[in-house]
């Protein structure tokens, strides 16, 4: 498990980030990247702006999940609920 996270702990290290939510923040970002750099429709439908890949952080004892800033590499900004 510390293998999935180790690349995004170091991203965030090596930015200066000091604060658990931007730990936090940065594995979001690094996973959403995965997602679109593995997998080519998703990657091709985001950048047409068909589809976005939201990023969530979620911790039980706070209640609902927040949402995280859209990836770099994301052109759309996600929905928002109305």
């Amino acid at each position: 498990m510390i293998e999935k996270v180790t690349p995004s702990v170091l991203a965030a290290r090596s930015a200066g980030h000091r604060d658990e939510d931007e730990f936090i923040a940065e594995h979001i970002r690094h996973t959403v990247d995965l997602l679109l750099d593995r997998s080519r429709v998703l990657g091709e439908q985001v950048a047409a702006g068909q589809a976005a890949v939201v990023g969530l952080a979620y911790r039980l004892a706070e209640g609902p999940p927040a949402l995280s800033p859209p990836a770099a590499s994301t052109t759309q900004a996600p929905p928002t609920a109305g």
